[in-house]
């Protein structure tokens, strides 16, 4: 007996689908004109005193975007992208606090423009 290792049993042969598959997919992420986008308008909103903090996730099925008036709150607004959406109705949308989807479409510029409109936390 040797101590070398036995080739035979070295040499399998994958199939690069079924590998690829099989493994845990890459979480969807905000491309660099897409986080863009977003993070100017939260300097706007920053700007304007209505918003203050922000958070970024980036899950299997989706990334989130989300902003804050005040960091220990339910965000007041999420800006998702969902790829499985995108022939559908489109990949990004806005949803608020209550989990009511403001605008949706296959244009994340589109679809922030709901944020040039008078959307104001009302607080009584």
């Amino acid at each position: 007996m040797t101590d070398q290792p036995d080739l035979q049993a070295s040499n399998v042969v994958v199939d690069l689908k079924e590998y690829k598959s099989s493994r845990d997919p890459l979480p969807v992420t905000f491309h660099r004109r897409e986080l863009d986008a977003i993070l100017w308008v939260y300097g706007r909103m920053v700007g304007e005193g209505e918003w203050r903090d922000y958070a970024i996730d980036h899950m299997r099925d989706k990334a989130v975007f989300s902003v804050f008036k005040r960091s220990g709150e339910m965000p007041l607004y999420r800006i998702e992208k969902n790829p499985k959406l995108a022939a559908k109705q489109g990949a990004y949308s806005v949803v608020n606090q209550h989990g009511t989807i403001l605008k949706r479409g296959h244009e994340l510029n589109q679809v922030l423009k709901v944020f040039d409109k008078v959307l104001r936390l009302i607080e009584t």
